[in-house]
């Protein structure tokens, strides 16, 4: 195939996930000798240098190494290994006005335009719809700012429909059940609230929202693997990314205009995502926030010190074990099996990956990846105890929050935080937490839920009072 014939990718939200993830499949397809499709790339909000006011932005570094950068994979025996990636061929750089990638998103070439920007970056309510209480939402909808994915979506398909420049795949890869319908979902609200009539019946004819599920731990970029890649391969690199050697991507084959081969190089197509993302959100990502806070609450700073704890494994296994498991089956996934794994992943040393970034977000992974279970299990009258830890833990992590005791900033963008220290300024906080629609939907004081998560408060106090005391002595060992 021609260069000309090369089909593009625009990717929304250049971070390491994407970085670690749809960047290394595209790459391992190259590599294979298949280079129908390239990838570019930007951010629609403004990239924070991370060292001082002097020091480049992710970005910028990407910008002066041409979308170059090496990734580091370890496996949890701590074997490292070392890949190239060079799939971006065009990092894109910030600007408010986004021009750059609405033009690149409204050229014919392009044929997906793929994103990650967290679960609480599609500002959904309980019942699924867009939020236009929130400021941004607002803004975008406005006309001031295009901060927000919806706000860049409709930029680029309005340009797009202007242009005639053909269908267009619109995929979501982040943690957010349902992805593709969800994300599809909020930008239609979006549309709908213009009162723009006619791109929204371009984009029911010309786009589709493949529903996807991605799954690959991806840490903090820690300041040491800059020096480790140079003395592996020799490659100065001052944007390599890091993760762990497990990596995994089911798509819905459900696209527009055209696709990669990605099944080629390990990924799955299939017809339907959702076993897979049930079993992903409910026995990975909601362990992954009990470690994290459980962690949080005793003073460690990473997952795999949580694993350790015998207590955090057990609340962990349990909730798995007792209620997530059952709710989930049948399924096609080994449920067994991908428990055991994904504690073996969690208890990777190497990666030290943080109890802070994984503890983020609380107001939006409450709903997503813990209640769907409390809910299930309460509608055919089963126990609720094993979930309802994980709330729970959530629920004393945000009392530590109001009180400033948190050992590190948290960043919720689901979270209104004036209504949120105002929980605890009730005469029953808990209840309060409970009874939040942003956190239970139609859940929200529901007795049932109230009680197990009242219970489950009392052996986290115990389990705080216990493990942080042993922490807090060990740390003082000689």
């Amino acid at each position: 195939m021609g260069r000309g014939d090369v089909k593009r990718i625009l990717h929304l939200g250049l971070g390491a996930f994407h970085r670690a993830h749809q960047a290394m499949y595209l790459q391992r397809l190259h590599d294979s000798g298949d280079n129908d499709w390239t990838l570019a790339a930007g951010n629609i909000r403004a990239d924070v240098p991370e060292a001082s006011a002097n020091a480049l932005s992710p970005l910028d570094v990407l910008i002066a190494q041409h979308g170059a950068y090496t990734l580091e994979t370890i496996a949890p025996d701590g074997v490292t290994h070392y890949e190239r990636i060079l799939s971006i061929r065009q990092v894109v750089p910030f600007d408010a006005t986004l021009a750059t990638l609405i033009d690149i998103g409204a050229q014919s070439t392009t044929r997906i335009v793929s994103f990650t920007v967290t679960e609480a970056g599609y500002y959904l309510d309980a019942a699924h719809r867009l939020d236009l209480s929130h400021a941004d939402v607002q803004s975008d909808l406005g006309g001031g700012t295009r901060c927000t994915i919806y706000g860049a979506l409709a930029a680029i398909l309005t340009e797009r429909m202007r242009r005639n420049s053909g269908p267009l795949t619109l995929l979501s890869c982040d943690n957010l059940r349902g992805n593709g319908l969800r994300s599809r979902g909020g930008l239609l609200d979006f549309v709908d609230q213009r009162g723009d009539r006619t791109l929204r019946a371009w984009i029911d004819a010309n786009t589709t929202s493949p529903d996807s599920m991605v799954d690959r731990i991806t840490p903090r970029t820690s300041s040491d693997v800059a020096a480790r890649v140079y003395a592996a391969t020799g490659w100065q690199d001052r944007a390599p990314v890091m993760s762990e050697r497990f990596c995994q991507w089911v798509i819905e084959d459900n696209f527009a205009n055209g696709r990669p081969a990605w099944e080629n190089v390990g990924a799955a197509l299939v017809d339907n995502v959702r076993p897979y993302e049930e079993a992903k959100i409910r026995l990975l990502n909601a362990t992954h926030s009990c470690i994290a806070w459980a962690g949080t609450l005793i003073g460690l700073d990473f997952i795999h010190e949580g694993v350790r704890v015998p207590a955090i494994r057990r609340m962990a296994y349990e909730y798995v074990t007792q209620d997530a498991m059952p709710a989930l089956a049948p399924s096609p996934v080994h449920l067994t099996e991908y428990r055991d794994v994904v504690l073996e992943r969690f208890a990777n040393t190497h990666l030290r990956d943080t109890n802070q970034r994984v503890a983020m977000d609380g107001y939006a992974k409450i709903p997503s990846f813990i209640a769907p279970t409390i809910r299930e299990r309460l509608a055919r009258g089963e126990s609720i105890a094993c979930s309802a830890v994980l709330p729970a833990l959530f629920f004393n992590c945000l009392l530590r929050w109001h009180r400033g005791e948190l050992a590190f900033a948290y960043h919720d963008g689901a979270m209104n935080p004036e209504a949120a220290h105002a929980l605890f300024t009730s005469a029953d906080p808990l209840a309060a937490f409970c009874r939040d629609p942003t956190l239970w939907g139609q859940l929200a004081g529901n007795e049932a839920l109230i009680q197990a998560i009242r219970v489950a408060d009392q052996e986290v106090q115990r389990f705080v009072a216990a493990d942080g005391l042993l922490i807090r002595l060990n740390s003082r060992a000689p």
